[in-house]
């Protein structure tokens, strides 16, 4: 539901899965950056940035119901599978459970691409 209107409350559980996958981007950036491993991980974490700024670009569009809102959320659910895939090389318990949140992420954008 809308904080101030219910214009965008069709793209509500988007905007929320949007702000949930950058949050887990954002803590998993700070895990991998106290990894052991950290060089092996630049990749990881610079797509970890991309796919929380996306993110968080994706839910303002949305709760603006901005013109491009479709098309953000489309690039949003390839960055975040993107993402995924990146974090899924890494066995530690943060980059798994990141992982399957821009995996969950992705999902919920590819509906709303499709609906918007």
């Amino acid at each position: 539901m809308g904080i101030v209107s219910t214009t965008t409350d069709k793209f509500q559980t988007c905007i929320d899965e949007c702000n949930r996958c950058a949050q887990a981007c954002f803590e998993c950036i700070t895990a991998c950056l106290n990894e052991p491993d950290v060089s092996a991980r630049k990749s990881c974490i610079s797509m970890l940035i991309e796919c929380a700024m996306m993110c968080q670009m994706s839910s303002a569009m949305m709760a603006m119901n901005g013109e491009f809102a479709a098309k953000h959320c489309a690039l949003c659910a390839e960055i975040c599978n993107k993402c995924a895939q990146e974090c899924e090389i890494f066995e530690n318990d943060h980059c798994q459970e990141c992982a399957q949140e821009c995996r969950i992420c992705a999902d919920e954008c590819n509906k709303m691409a499709g609906v918007i």
